[in-house]
């Protein structure tokens, strides 16, 4: 599948040319990818350790550190998703496939639906890979659904059963056949991962998975949802136009570093081969030209907090 840079139409007559020009990635684009990787290592490594201390609350902040990393985790994955990390494109698999086993995040899964949602943004055909629609009416129950998602995870094992009995299929489209070997390939990974852990804990090592992975996991679904919600909601949903229907959210440098620039998302998806690294030159015209631009994700939560009051005091409809 080839990796499209924006949705059809979306630039317009008032798009600016910075922002929509594609780069190739350098060799420091490279370093800095793998600076990142480096940085995740390290920080996992200290949550592991803290994890699996004695101290109580220690233990508390390792898993909360671990839940932050996995979070971190599929964000580096999401770049190389847009095979925008490395010169060469067959490391971002490679890479890119461990990157997202502490969510249950099925790299080649995760790619074939979020290269669909590149293209039909603005549209019924938009596939955007977690859960929560931005189309829906905001409410604080179908937030809450969103923030708790747990159901994600027992429908990625029912795709590890459906992989390893022959009987998965893609319901978005057709899919070639490399790429549903390749689905079907890293699901059956994950399943081999898991039923190892669960090895572990049935040989009386519970205590490493439960505080090394269940617990992260747990607190890592919420934190990624906080995470992923703004880039589309309260956006125009109607529109292929990204300065419109996408958000872009300024932060601050331990913002950009956690989300791995996810925070600048039109950007982003204005020309998505784009390495991460570079996009902060191009928000200025974003912030010139763009109809959602924040300058922090307090902002934008405070932007959503009004705007489920305003819905809360709409009179309710009457037969």
């Amino acid at each position: 599948m080839t990796v499209l840079d924006a949705a059809p139409g979306a630039r317009t007559s008032a798009s600016p040319a910075l922002l929509f020009t594609r780069t190739r990635v350098s060799r420091a684009d490279e370093r800095v990818f793998v600076a990142k990787l480096v940085a995740l290592a390290v920080l996992t490594v200290v949550g592991v350790v803290l994890a699996l201390r004695p101290e109580p609350l220690l233990i508390a902040v390792g898993v909360v550190l671990l839940a932050a990393m996995y979070t971190h985790a599929v964000e580096l994955q999401h770049q190389c998703l847009h095979h925008s990390a490395f010169r060469q494109s067959w490391p971002h698999r490679l890479v890119g496939v461990p990157l997202g086993l502490p969510l249950l995040v099925v790299y080649s899964h995760y790619r074939l639906r979020h290269l669909q949602h590149h293209r039909y943004l603005g549209t019924p055909q938009d596939t955007e890979f977690f859960g929560f629609d931005t189309r829906q009416p905001i409410t604080v129950a179908a937030l809450l659904r969103g923030l708790l998602d747990y159901p994600r995870l027992g429908s990625v094992g029912w795709d590890v059963l459906r992989c390893a009995t022959g009987r998965w299929s893609y319901q978005y489209g057709a899919v070639s056949p490399t790429m549903r070997r390749r689905i079907v390939t890293e699901h059956l990974v994950l399943g081999v991962v898991v039923l190892a852990v669960i090895g572990l804990a049935l040989a009386g090592y519970g205590a490493y998975p439960l505080r090394l992975w269940v617990l992260p996991l747990l607190l890592a679904v919420p934190m990624h949802f906080l995470v992923e919600l703004p880039e589309h909601l309260l956006c125009e949903t109607d529109t292929t136009d990204v300065l419109r229907n996408t958000r872009s959210i300024r932060g601050s440098w331990l913002s950009t570093w956690f989300t791995n620039g996810n925070n600048l998302h039109i950007e982003h998806h204005a020309a998505m081969t784009v390495p991460i690294n570079q996009l902060p030159s191009r928000h200025e015209e974003t912030r010139r030209l763009a109809a959602n631009v924040e300058r922090s994700y307090g902002d934008f939560y405070r932007l959503l907090w009004h705007e489920l009051r305003r819905t809360d005091r709409r009179p309710a409809r009457t037969n």
